[in-house]
Parts: C-alpha cells; sequence; structure tokens
C-alpha cells in the first residue's frame, strides 16, 4: 500500500488514552529541539478518527512548540486490532537496538569539527564527554551506562498527555 503524508492540525489528533508508555518531559524537550532544528522530519501515525498509533512524544513536542499542525500518516488499511499490535511494536522493537560505541564516538567527534551543537543530537553532555575517550575509557563508560540505564529510577517526572500536566511517580 502506497504511504501519503497529509498534514493535519494538532487539535484533531488524539492521544491513545492506553498508550502504555510513560513519557518524560527530558524527551519531550529532546525532540522539541529536534523538531526546531531540523523540522518535523518522522510523521505521526494515526488511525481515519485521529487516534495516535505512534508519535505521542512528536505529538507532545508539537503542542510544547506550538505547531499548529503535523505531518500524519493515517493508516486505513488496519483495523483496531492491527493498530494496536503496531502501536507496541512501534516501541518494543526500538529497544532492541544498542550503540557501538566506538563508532558513537567516531561521529560525535566529527560533528565536534562542524558548526553544530552536538548537544541537539539528544546526547547530554556527560554522554558526550564520555564518547571523547580512548577505547578503553568509552568501553569502561559504556559499560556504566548500560548499567545506570538497568537500574529502576527514583523519581520520574510524568507528562500526562491529555492533561497536560506534570506529576512524579
Amino acid at each position: 500500500m502506497r504511504v501519503e503524508i497529509e498534514y493535519w492540525a494538532i487539535d484533531k489528533l488524539k492521544p491513545y488514552i492506553k498508550n502504555p508508555r510513560i513519557i518524560p518531559q527530558k524527551a519531550v524537550d529532546k525532540v522539541s529541539d529536534s523538531i526546531r532544528e531540523f523540522g518535523f522530519k518522522t510523521p505521526v501515525l494515526a488511525t481515519e478518527d485521529g487516534t495516535l498509533i505512534s508519535g505521542h512524544t512528536r505529538l507532545l513536542a508539537a503542542k510544547q512548540l506550538g505547531l499548529s499542525e503535523i505531518p500524519v500518516i493515517i493508516c486505513k488499511d488496519l483495523d483496531a486490532a492491527k493498530a494496536a499490535a503496531l502501536r507496541l511494536a512501534d516501541n518494543r522493537t526500538a529497544q532492541e537496538s544498542s550503540w557501538d560505541y566506538e563508532l558513537l564516538a567516531i561521529e560525535l567527534d566529527e560533528l565536534s569539527g562542524f558548526d553544530i551543537d552536538i548537544a541537539i543530537t539528544g546526547f547530554d553532555s556527560d554522554e558526550i564527554e564520555g564518547m571523547t575517550l580512548d577505547e578503553p575509557e568509552i568501553r569502561e563508560y559504556a559499560e556504566e551506562i548500560e548499567a545506570e540505564d538497568a537500574e529502576e529510577p527514583e523519581d520520574k517526572l510524568i507528562h500526562c498527555p491529555y492533561c497536560g500536566k506534570s506529576f512524579e511517580k
């Protein structure tokens, strides 16, 4: 099936009420920064009635930026069950990837030679600093980051996509 991108008013899109992903404000801020820098390059996916399948963080970022419309792919070919399955698969399959920290360090190092704020990549300054280390230090740093990622965070700031309020979990 051919994919067509439409531009919809933000108000026409509805977050999926049972979205199991937790979207911290930090993620919304990073996506907002990316959209501000590069434009809205990845459309959201939605059903014909405007319910999001994929792109909840992008929608929140667009609202944060005050955008009035965003690119949308309407998944007319999906019934409710397939839309729900895609919603989960889209998030879950992304978790299967990991970083090759040596190649990442090379990419970040090359970017530092250009007139660009490397933080726009979404990496925090501590992460970027860690990537500028030599090879043995990179591996050690990567192991530390992976161990930290595996730990349960103490407090999470949760942003409700429905009411707009933020609260700690």
